[in-house]
């Protein structure tokens, strides 16, 4: 599921701000953006979010400072800068030359000057960072909420009409039957008065496949049943997607045999409903933790 979540914690003179994205995606897939010497802190980042949060490509972004304490040390290596001076001037004399080097262009020189922070706290920058992460999280979920309760609206919306596809299913199939009896019925009196010739095997043979392929109460009992564990499931408060998923694999597995004894018009029709509105449901499965 998609989600947007940013966390901003200031604390002990450190301020980190952690920003998460989500979108959708079959597993847990975390990426990690900070600065280098923040690399320490990212697999107990990543131990955090996915504590509460199990599916999904998450990028998080994380800005860290400090606020306030002592001012950086400057040291300048002034042995240093004697010696460049003292070599800018000898130059300068064997070349006839004025000597020019300024104590600025002195100080561009590298190790000319250093500059010395106080040592951070790693404890208290991993507490800051984690609260920051905590908080973002906290958001995003709260936007995944959100957005899981539309698509719950969403998927009884599509259940409704397939169990409406099954019914009518169920309220053919034995129609079907009827029709084919029928017609079986009409080709027998047309045998018996002659007016056809009939081949005995061949009629014995059709009516045992027909019989064989007409009766789908397994299928529809099992489809029944599939569609109350997805409206069970959706209750649940703990991550369902991949239930959700095999829950529609199994009801495409029915439909499928259904459609693969169907030889009516009509019943085929109610088929391609069901199969339409299962992609939809599929679709939908793969955006759910």
């Amino acid at each position: 599921m998609t989600g947007y979540g940013r966390g901003d914690v200031v604390q002990q003179g450190y301020r980190a701000v952690a920003e998460l994205k989500a979108v959708n995606h079959r597993y847990a897939e975390i990426h990690v953006r900070m600065s280098r010497d923040l690399l320490a802190y990212e697999d107990s980042i990543k131990k955090l979010i996915t504590e509460k949060i199990r599916r999904g490509r998450i990028e998080v972004y994380i800005t860290f400072e400090r606020l306030s304490g002592s001012v950086p040390e400057i040291e300048v290596n002034r042995e240093f800068a004697r010696e460049l001076k003292k070599t800018s001037d000898r130059l300068a004399e064997e070349l006839g030359v004025q000597s020019d080097l300024s104590v600025a262009q002195l100080l561009q020189f590298e190790g000319v000057v250093q500059v010395r922070t106080a040592e951070e706290d790693p404890e208290q920058v991993q507490k800051v960072i984690a609260q920051a992460v905590s908080q973002a999280v906290d958001k995003l979920l709260e936007m995944r909420a959100r957005e899981g309760a539309q698509l719950a609206a969403d998927f009884q919306e599509r259940l409704d009409r397939l169990a409406d596809a099954v019914q009518q299913m169920s309220e053919r199939s034995p129609l079907v039957v009827e029709d084919y009896q029928e017609r079986l019925q009409k080709r027998l009196q047309e045998w018996l008065e002659g007016k056809m010739e009939l081949d005995e095997s061949r009629l014995l043979t059709e009516v045992a496949i027909f019989a064989e392929r007409a009766d789908i109460d397994e299928e529809l009992v099992r489809l029944r049943s599939h569609i109350k564990q997805f409206h069970e499931t959706l209750k649940l408060v703990e991550p369902v997607g991949r239930k959700l998923d095999f829950l529609v694999q199994e009801m495409n597995r029915e439909v499928n045999t259904i459609g693969s004894k169907s030889n009516d018009l009509i019943l085929s029709q109610y088929v391609v409903e069901a199969k339409s509105l299962l992609e939809q449901i599929r679709e939908q499965v793969q955006n759910v933790e």
